[in-house]
């Protein structure tokens, strides 16, 4: 039989690692400003907490993609400009300033 001794805990790291899960927000904005208001938006969370649905709200997260810095989201991902076509300006299509936030959250807690 063999046993393995378990080393001791140093004093340097924490009891335990945090375990954390990303939470993404979707924000589709009136203008390619992050100061822009919000017309869309998407929520996901991979924590499990919640099960957001598209249109579960009529009333936006936050009002604009800088009032969801404030709050801590982390923006990763911003639409590229593209110019209309011309003759196209004013064809209704997708929405086309999408903004892609997260945040990451211990699932510990």
């Amino acid at each position: 039989m063999t046993t393995e001794a378990t080393p001791p805990a140093r004093a340097d790291t924490p009891a335990a690692a945090p375990v954390l899960r990303q939470q993404v927000l979707v924000l589709y904005l009136d203008g390619s400003a992050l100061d822009s208001r919000v017309v869309g938006w998407s929520r996901y969370d991979g924590t499990g907490r919640t099960s957001p649905t598209t249109g579960d709200s009529d009333e936006p997260p936050y009002a604009s993609g800088v009032a969801a810095l404030r709050d801590g989201w982390r923006l990763f991902q911003a639409a590229q400009l593209i110019p209309p076509y011309p003759g196209h300006e004013y064809d209704v299509s997708f929405l086309k300033h999408e903004f892609f936030f997260e945040r990451l959250v211990d699932v510990r807690e």
